[in-house]
């Protein structure tokens, strides 16, 4: 038998009791044997929660315990409770990608010298095995490019904003559904998906890739008028992570996406995240993105491959920093809404003007440019909006 220990008893803590419960034989036969909760640990208390404990060490000083599943989240105690497992051989999954971004290298270090294993698939595309495939079914591609929605929260507005909703209405509504958090600045300014694609860029180009390193936009400034151009043009808005492996250029912002772009029908909270490899050429994964039982699975998923490998299993992290080119250098076409058309065709030349019912501005797309020319071109103009086209 495997005795598994939960910290954090919140959304994906108690997912992933429910998941080792409700799917005890698939687990069994998958792991090659019992896996069971010993431990739960929390500060509050819960009835009819008997494995619920509130002193770490109870976890830590167990020989019984092999594993231990860190859904906390955040990075305070959540690193301390990490690293002690570690140096007591315990092997760690979680669902933590903050804890990832910031210490990952140098916990998958001290699992290596522990001869355990510190895995995270559920802190990147909730219940999608993105990690895994990447590490293992990719293993013989060169990945040239990695693309995709990352946050569930940022795609449910932008979907009903797409039907004509405002833009804090639906951040209500989504708050209501339990969608988007009572602050929901890491959402909607687009950290989380920076954090995100931080780590699939980690996997893919074998160096380190820090969030704090990406230059990233949110999607606080669409408006309504936005998706009306972007419906003119047969396109869509999505708040995309984007790294491009080749050239390492690495970006979060909202993008215009043709209706042709394999990610244009991601809607609602689901995720979506393409993958381009120079044999496979395109590989699309699709599913919830966040949620309960989703992430609680990806969690219990890192589980059977400690139970059953019982050694280090490399993550593909390391610790080599890599060396990001510029975003600002990478040409873009960019979709723009100005107030003078006069001005804008001073500045542009060649553009394509799209045709509206606005009279108070005027909507155009420039030609290929990179982001320090468009910058330099609009520099003083009265710019409502811009966005980037892929």
């Amino acid at each position: 038998m495997i005795n598994v220990a939960v910290l954090g008893y919140g959304t994906v803590g108690s997912g992933v009791v429910e998941v080792i419960k409700n799917n005890a034989e698939q687990i069994k036969k998958a792991a090659g044997e019992e896996v069971k909760v010993k431990y739960i640990l929390d500060i509050r208390e819960f009835e009819n929660v008997p494995e619920l404990v509130n002193d770490i060490n109870i976890i830590l000083n167990d020989p019984e315990v092999k594993i231990v599943c860190e859904t906390m989240g955040g990075k305070k105690p959540a690193y301390d409770f990490t690293r002690l497992a570690l140096e007591h051989k315990k092997s760690v999954c979680t669902s933590n990608k903050e804890l990832v971004d910031a210490h990952g290298v140098e916990l998958t270090r001290i699992a290596r010298e522990n001869n355990c294993s510190y895995l995270f698939e559920a802190s990147v595309g909730g219940g999608i095995p993105i990690l895994r495939s990447l590490r293992e079914a990719c293993g013989q591609e060169k990945i040239i490019a990695i693309m995709g929605i990352l946050n569930g929260t940022c795609n449910y507005i932008l979907t009903k904003m797409k039907s004509g909703a405002d833009f804090d209405d639906v951040l209500k509504e989504a708050q209501a559904h339990g969608f988007a958090e009572r602050n929901p600045s890491a959402d909607i300014e687009g950290h989380d998906t920076a954090r995100k694609i931080a780590i699939l860029a980690s996997l893919v180009s074998g160096c380190r890739v820090s969030y704090e390193n990406i230059k990233c936009e949110g999607i606080t400034k669409i408006s309504a008028r936005d998706f009306a151009y972007a419906e003119k043009l047969g396109m869509s808005i999505k708040l995309l992570g984007l790294f491009e492996n080749d050239n390492k250029y690495i970006l979060t912002a909202p993008f215009l996406i043709s209706n042709e772009h394999a990610l244009y029908n991601v809607n609602d909270v689901f995720n979506g995240i393409l993958v381009r490899g120079n044999m496979v050429d395109n590989l699309m994964f699709y599913g919830r993105g966040a949620g309960k039982l989703p992430t609680a699975s990806a969690v219990v998923a890192d589980v059977i491959e400690c139970a059953r490998e019982k050694k280090f299993v490399d993550n593909g992290l390391t610790g080599a920093e890599i060396k990001l080119n510029d975003i600002n250098d990478r040409a873009f076409k960019f979709f723009v809404r100005v107030s003078n058309k006069e001005d804008a065709l001073k500045r542009f030349s060649n553009v394509q003007e799209i045709a509206a019912n606005f009279n108070d501005e005027f909507a155009f797309i420039t030609d290929l440019m990179s982001g320090r020319e468009f910058d330099e071109k609009i520099s003083g103009l009265d710019v409502k909006n811009s966005l980037r086209l892929l």
